[in-house]
């Protein structure tokens, strides 16, 4: 190895800059494949020798890398794993942005599929609904636009407290969504403008309400759900435990009712409009079907364009 380069001096081919190699970005790109954790790192080290062995003398391009990598995955995976590299190589070099939008009724963990699907694909922006609605909040007082003030499964019963509780449940929920949305549309068309990618989670990403498509950028949307009535309720322990009580679970486990039914409209709504509702019943493999579905909607979109 006397007078050749070091692995640290290879490109890693996860930026248009030219970066010494590293496993974890690596790793990264190959979670964002769907990938386990620990099997991405244990294969970023088997990139990592390969590209050691193929050492020629001249800088290696990130394609060179991306090349590498795809020869060891078509080796110690399949041709799934070789095809999704492919797709998230894609997603990294086009020019256009990502916007990926996570609906879901509350404590369906849409807020951690989220982060840690953005996380894996290289997008470092996130944010959520229920923050629009803060903002909007301190702009627009409760007598003025009243549903914003209060969550989505209580802004029925606040705001039209003399029609039917279910009417006004949805009702309610609806009339909040429609003046949050105001503000999403700005953040889509911000991250349009400034040409950056982003991830939006959040109740009011209703389906057939929220933008399915915009013009130069590329929209990947699904609703995350949780069927088992015990499980979706085992989440704001969770929640509870993780927010120091600030979301304290008595105030959810009694609402349960409501925020399911607000579940169930939701859900209806994304299979009108033909959006893909993933249940989450195990968290890596909600991740890794948001990540299929994100890849699916590049590989579509760059077909189509």
């Amino acid at each position: 190895m006397s007078g050749g380069r070091r692995i640290s001096d290879l490109p890693v081919a996860l930026s248009h800059e030219r970066l010494p190699y590293s496993k974890g970005l690596m790793a990264r790109a190959l979670m964002g494949t769907g990938l386990r954790p620990e099997r991405a790192y244990e294969l970023a080290r088997l990139i990592e020798v390969a590209l050691l062995a193929e050492q020629s003398g001249e800088e290696t391009t990130p394609e060179q890398v991306y090349d590498v990598a795809a020869a060891v995955l078509a080796q110690h995976e399949d041709e799934t794993a070789v095809r999704r590299l492919r797709r998230y190589q894609g997603l990294q070099e086009i020019e256009r942005p990502l916007i990926l939008l996570v609906g879901g009724a509350t404590g369906t963990g849409k807020s951690t599929i989220t982060t840690e699907v953005a996380h894996r694909l290289g997008v470092t922006r996130v944010t959520s609904t229920d923050f629009v609605r803060q903002t909007m909040r301190a702009f627009f007082s409760e007598a003025f636009m009243p549903a914003i003030h209060y969550s989505s499964f209580e802004a029925g019963a606040a705001t039209m407290p003399d029609l039917d509780p279910h009417e006004a449940e949805i009702r309610g929920f609806l009339d909040q969504t429609r003046n949050v949305l105001v503000g999403v549309r700005a953040v889509m068309e911000r991250a349009l403008t400034e040409n950056h990618s982003m991830a939006l989670e959040g109740v009011h990403l209703v389906p057939g309400l929220v933008p399915s498509t915009l013009d130069g950028a590329i929209i990947s949307q699904c609703v995350i759900a949780i069927s088992d009535e015990e499980l979706h309720a085992s989440h704001f322990y969770v929640r509870d435990a993780e927010s120091a009580g600030v979301r304290p679970v008595e105030k959810y486990l009694e609402s349960l009712p409501e925020i399911r039914r607000i579940q169930d409209f939701l859900v209806k709504r994304a299979h009108e409009a033909g959006v893909p509702v993933i249940e989450n019943r195990d968290r890596d493999e909600s991740i890794d079907a948001v990540i299929r579905l994100v890849l699916d909607t590049f590989e579509r979109t760059a077909g189509s364009s």
